[in-house]
């Protein structure tokens, strides 16, 4: 189910946003359970067979951080983490590289494994990149939520399920903990109105670009010749077409999380009006590249280098992981350094 599909727009989003409404009034955990029985819904609308991954994934990192809360020691805690970790990579490869890993050794050996037909699950990178942000979040100390209804909605939240933004759980379960206390109708008319302009750029303008890009593409594959003007209309449609359409869905999921009081960080911020490369990838991905500047290495490192007794914390290349703050200049990673 597609935010710009009929069904979504004149089915699944009112009946969604009425009821919404009426459970609103019995307190939170009413809506947090409508929210998450519709996300369900959304996710399995494409092909229910991968519903029970998304439950099993679910399932088994709620347990695996309550594994880490409740470890004997930090050798414990960071055996959990690792095995949770290495757990969500290994099912994320399987789906999404098993195919292009045994084509390589096709090549080399001449014999190419038989894995039959792997479909790859709508939105799998995103709920298992946020789970396993989750889980360092638990290892950190950062998050403490044994509530499994709250922790369900947090990674199956269906505006941001299949596309982002990523987010951490401590940015979206405060917002979903109050669900009833945030006054419905301003919510409802600005998340309209964002929504109706995403809408407006992928139906309007991305797919109105792509009636240029894709028959000029396709001639292409086919072994035809474009002229100078042809190919550059071909290049410049296209680029357009896939700056509007994410640009839309982003600005379609902020808008559908802001109807029912949800604020997610905006994720595009006009890449095309970068001075450099570098920066036009930062912005076309800023709520991913904050997410990440808070999970990676950076702050592992930062840690690490705080727990030598012979280095201060101000001497340290990485922002100090108790303070929170960084030296001027670019981090050791090459994202700022974020306090948790």
């Amino acid at each position: 189910m597609l935010f710009n599909s009929p069904v979504f727009i004149l089915g699944f989003l009112p009946v969604t946003l009425i009821l919404f409404l009426m459970l609103r009034r019995a307190g939170s955990r009413g809506a947090m359970w409508l929210l998450l029985v519709a996300s369900l819904v959304f996710y399995g609308w494409w092909d229910w067979r991968f519903l029970p991954l998304l439950l099993g994934s679910i399932c088994g990192n709620h347990l695996l951080a309550g594994r880490i809360l409740d470890a004997g020691g930090p050798g414990s805690a960071r055996r959990w983490l690792v095995a949770g970790i290495v757990a969500n990579l290994v099912l994320l490869g399987w789906f999404k590289y098993a195919v292009f890993v045994a084509g390589i050794l096709g090549d080399l050996t001449g014999r190419t494994p038989d894995l039959g037909t792997i479909l790859q699950p709508s939105g799998i990178s995103f709920f298992t990149f946020k789970q396993i942000a989750y889980l360092v979040d638990v290892h950190r100390g950062l998050a403490v939520d044994r509530d499994p209804l709250r922790y369900g909605l947090f990674v199956a939240f269906f505006p941001d399920l299949l596309a982002g933004p990523l987010v951490h759980h401590r940015e979206l379960t405060p917002q979903l903990a109050s669900l009833g206390s945030r006054p419905f109708l301003p919510d409802l008319a600005i998340g309209g109105s964002i929504f109706v302009v995403g809408l407006a750029k992928k139906l309007l303008v991305a797919d109105t670009l792509a009636l240029t890009a894709t028959p000029l593409f396709d001639q292409a594959a086919a072994g035809g010749s474009l002229g100078l003007l042809a190919a550059w209309a071909a290049a410049t449609a296209y680029a357009l077409q896939i700056y509007f359409d994410f640009s839309g869905y982003s600005d379609m999921a902020i808008g559908i999380a802001r109807m029912f009081g949800v604020v997610l960080p905006i994720n595009f911020a006009s890449p095309y009006k970068a001075a450099s490369i570098a920066t036009s990838g930062a912005a076309g991905t800023s709520a991913c590249r904050a997410f990440c500047a808070t999970t990676s290495t950076c702050r592992w490192a930062a840690t690490a280098k705080a727990r030598r007794a012979a280095i201060s914390t101000s001497s340290s290349p990485c922002c100090s992981a108790a303070s929170g703050t960084a030296p001027a200049g670019p981090s050791c990673c090459g994202v700022p350094c974020m306090a948790p």
